[in-house]
């Protein structure tokens, strides 16, 4: 799996070091960088952990996300369906009228469909600590070395699939549960199906798309 942003930023950040290779005083290169990484790490957290806040708060839009089994054309021609935070199903921004019931399904589909987007948070942060972890641990000689030779880029790779492959399985798992949640909705609430793309044959190649994700290049 590639890290491109980190790996650009590792590169950009290790350029001075040829001119200041030399540079062994206290507060040189070496410290600069690894602030450097610190900043980043803190950044990333930061902006992860507002995400996930939004996820409770925002409505949540069923037209643009988990679409499966088709390229995305399909979903451009439905209207722009959201399940707000109360449970309230809205279709081109006008609310669909549902019952009690309706709105327990609205809420638990929407429920099971922030897990999996938190759970793909927590994701994106462990590989950006993998990855900072790589670029951080090393030599200055090595990590320059390793930049110019890709070596950096596979630490980085390497590490990124050890510890995130696992993780990246875990989604598959929540998968049928979230389908049975989708088809509950779409069987109850006729508006909604249009959008309950997720079907079996995604669940079942769920794991084998992983595979071929975080297989060695």
């Amino acid at each position: 799996m590639k890290t491109p942003v980190i790996l650009a930023t590792a590169a950009c950040l290790l350029l001075p070091t040829a001119a200041q290779a030399g540079d062994t005083r206290d507060g040189g290169i070496t410290t600069e960088i690894r602030q450097e990484l610190a900043d980043a790490r803190r950044e990333v957290r930061t902006e992860l952990a507002q995400a996930s806040r939004d996820l409770e708060t925002d409505n949540l839009r069923v037209d643009n996300s988990l679409r499966f089994g088709d390229d995305g054309r399909a979903s451009k021609d439905l209207p722009r369906a959201e399940i707000t935070p109360a449970g309230d199903f809205l279709v081109g921004g006008q609310r669909v009228a549902i019952d009690v019931p309706q709105r327990r399904q609205l809420l638990d589909y929407r429920a099971r469909v922030i897990e999996v987007a938190k759970y793909g948070i927590e994701i994106g942060q462990r590989s950006a600590d993998a990855a900072l972890d790589a670029v951080g641990n090393g030599s200055m000689l090595g990590l320059v070395w390793g930049g110019l030779t890709g070596r950096l880029e596979r630490r980085v790779e390497q590490m990124v699939k050890r510890e995130i492959e696992p993780a990246v399985r875990g989604i598959c798992r929540q998968l049928p549960g979230l389908r049975d949640s989708q088809q509950r909705l779409a069987a109850s609430l006729p508006q909604f199906k249009p959008y309950a793309t997720l079907d079996a044959d995604d669940i079942a190649d769920c794991e084998s798309d992983v595979r071929q994700e975080f297989a060695v290049r």
